[in-house]
């Protein structure tokens, strides 16, 4: 056990006997420490020693300085965790009141009751023990959120962030992505992955639940993606592999979204498979839109021994594919409405011909205006490939 450390400042050299015989089995069994000064300036001394005294019994009145002075120099320190208990005549009301109105815990009077000042100062540590308790939860949370920022940075780091990704097929295509996390960390992912000179992989998926769990079942989805999409399977076979892997380790009954796609950049075509995920949309270059067939496949990490099956497009030159979470569609408003399938639709046609990163931002500056000053409720996502040869 801590003893609790009370710093007795007096001029009366009787109180120090009078404390140590009154408290001394607490003393004894190591409960109360007590240290003494005789003025202010002595116990400034002592406090620069003791750096973890809980609780000062000060008189008002003595010399050299005084216990308001001295209790303006404790008040400076800022430290909630240290309770001042005035002692001074019980006609000395004016600086009783003072020393109250400054910061003091509680007062007690000469000829000092000893019971009463007993219940005083246990009243005090229950006070001091309750300050202590809240600032260890406050420095666990700001640890927590020291945390959270560089898994945050962490996070976004594992995704493509340098754009254009392939500079070398900028001539055959033109290609954003962007993801804005609902907390600190987020659950939705991008990727993209060059497969072989004619051949580039692109992921976009939306992980179950929120925070620090989502985001590890994020990242670990996302390295299982790459590496079986890298080692050349079709879109169907990857995710039915990655579903494996994925549902054989699964937490909490975890499972993620998913639309796989490998795209060809001599042909336009799209091989791809959609894990349960939001239908794309293709922006075509006359100006009309098309959303690819809804998903007849399960979300992936769920059901173990299910068989994942693709499917094939093809993007014209100048048509772009637009691909999203349902952070986007299912944002909502104040007034609980939802963006919607149908308005982004209307919202898309009129972006046709913008370069890929303008989609985004013009989409997304739409879902925020709908949106207006409603919190964000799950992450937002977005990635568009568009074939410009």
């Amino acid at each position: 056990m801590t003893p609790v450390k009370i710093l007795s400042v007096d001029d009366e050299m009787d109180l120090e006997l009078l404390l140590t015989q009154y408290f001394r089995r607490k003393i004894r069994k190591g409960e109360y420490e007590f240290f003494f000064a005789h003025n202010g300036l002595e116990a400034l001394t002592v406090l620069l020693r003791e750096k973890d005294i809980n609780i000062i019994l000060s008189d008002i009145n003595m010399p050299e300085m005084d216990g308001l002075t001295l209790l303006t120099k404790i008040n400076e320190m800022q430290n909630p965790a240290m309770k001042c208990i005035m002692v001074s005549a019980y006609g000395d009301m004016g600086n009783i009141r003072s020393a109250m109105n400054n910061g003091a815990f509680d007062f007690a009077t000469k000829p000092i009751d000893l019971d009463d000042l007993s219940v005083t100062i246990e009243k005090a540590i229950e006070q001091i023990d309750y300050i202590k308790k809240a600032q260890a939860e406050h420095s666990q949370l700001e640890s927590l959120k020291t945390d959270l920022a560089v898994a945050r940075e962490i996070q976004q780091a594992i995704l493509p962030r340098i754009f254009p990704p392939f500079p070398e097929n900028e001539k055959e295509i033109d290609l954003a992505a962007q993801m804005t996390p609902a907390k600190d960390v987020g659950g939705d992912f991008y990727d993209f992955f060059r497969i072989d000179a004619n051949r580039i992989g692109m992921v976009i998926a939306d992980v179950s639940g929120k925070g620090i769990p989502a985001a590890i079942f994020m990242a670990v989805s996302r390295t299982l993606i790459r590496t079986v999409g890298l080692q050349d399977y079709s879109p169907g076979k990857c995710l039915t592999k990655s579903n494996e892997l994925l549902s054989a380790e699964s937490v909490d009954s975890m499972f993620v979204t998913v639309f796989y796609g490998i795209y060809h950049l001599d042909t336009g075509e799209l091989e791809y498979c959609n894990g349960g995920h939001n239908s794309p949309y293709i922006l075509h270059a006359n100006g009309e839109i098309e959303i690819l067939p809804l998903s007849k496949n399960p979300i992936v990490g769920a059901i173990e021994g299910m068989e994942y099956h693709g499917e094939t497009t093809k993007l014209g030159v100048g048509d772009t594919i637009v691909l999203y979470t349902d952070g986007v569609n299912e944002a909502t408003n104040n007034a609980f409405e939802e963006y919607g399938d149908e308005r982004m639709a209307q919202k898309l046609k009129t972006l046709n011909g913008m370069s890929c990163k303008e989609i985004i931002d013009e989409q997304l500056k739409d879902v925020k205006t709908f949106v207006g000053d409603a919190e964000q409720s799950d992450d937002i996502t977005m990635m568009a490939l568009k074939r410009k040869a």
